[in-house]
């Protein structure tokens, strides 16, 4: 028993692994007198395999740091660590491969394609990332399975529900095994029962899959339910908890 419990102590002391470390981050948009700064010498970490919120009044840059965190945009000044490898000196076409391979992105739009089917939505996203067409069936398969979606999966985007659809999103953002993802404001165009099932959604890809999600939103009920919340006020974290 005691072996056990200094072993369990031990645990206890192991750092966290960061998926995401930044430091320094500021963003400007424009020149002289009509520039911006949107962030302010933003520092955050995100630990692997953890749902992580970023709150805030519209305009505080919590879109602008999820755009820079997903290698979308680049910061003014600063630096981004992603996994071991630092964004911020990555080129243009390097960053673009992270993205596709390692990362997973969704938006309050769901940006679905309206023709496709759930199902050729997220095959369609697997051709992209490069995953072998031997593959790719699968995996589409095993992504709307994990969302619930696998009895709709021939359905397109205008047969679903407003919860259906993202949902269809969230399975292309997981269907290739992405390390991270990003979602900016992922139910911000849903009723509130439907979002926390959402977040739900994302809890249990979490604790399943191992899978680090950090989300933009105004929903104070899903501060209840993420592991970590980071607080922006004008271009600045004010609170971490």
């Amino acid at each position: 028993m005691t072996v056990l419990s200094e072993e369990s102590a031990e645990a206890s002391k192991t750092p966290q692994r960061q998926i995401i470390q930044a430091s320094g981050i500021k963003r400007v948009f424009g020149k002289g007198t009509g520039s911006v700064t949107v962030l302010k010498g933003v520092d955050i970490e995100l630990p692997a395999g953890k749902l992580v919120a970023f709150k805030g009044r519209s305009g505080s840059g919590k879109t602008t740091l999820i755009n820079l965190l997903s290698a979308l945009d680049r910061p003014t000044e600063g630096r981004i660590v992603f996994d071991g490898k630092e964004l911020t000196a990555l080129s243009n076409k390097e960053r673009d491969q992270v993205r596709r391979t390692e990362m997973g992105l969704i938006f309050q739009s769901f940006a679905l394609i309206p023709l496709m089917s759930a199902y050729e939505n997220v095959e369609f996203v697997l051709r992209i990332a490069g995953v072998p067409a031997s593959e790719r069936k699968a995996a589409a398969i095993r992504a709307l399975d994990l969302v619930g979606l696998k009895p709709r999966m021939h359905h397109r985007p205008f047969e679903m529900s407003g919860g259906e659809q993202q949902r269809t999103a969230i399975a292309r953002a997981i269907a290739h095994k992405p390390k991270l993802i990003l979602a900016d404001e992922p139910t911000a165009e849903l009723d509130s029962r439907t979002g926390l099932h959402i977040i739900k959604v994302f809890r249990d890809l979490v604790e399943r899959s191992g899978i680090t999600i950090a989300l933009t939103t105004h929903d104070p009920a899903i501060m209840e339910i993420v592991d970590q919340v980071y607080e922006l006020e004008d271009g600045q974290i004010v609170t971490h908890a």
